[in-house]
């Protein structure tokens, strides 16, 4: 992932990717974008805590 932007108003999350693709995610709370923002790995920690999790 290249960019990674957030919403505290309506938790959007759009993450842009290598690729060149976004995606935006809804409803995410707070704690899992600073968590993705902090993680070692943001691929793995997409993967596990928000892939698949909060489609709009």
């Amino acid at each position: 992932m290249i960019a990674v932007g957030y919403d505290t108003a309506t938790g959007k999350l759009r993450i842009m990717f290598k690729q060149g693709r976004a995606y935006d995610y809804c409803r995410v709370p707070a704690q899992v974008h600073e968590g993705l923002m902090r993680a070692g790995s943001k691929g793995t920690y997409f993967d596990r805590y928000i892939k698949d999790r909060y489609q709009c």
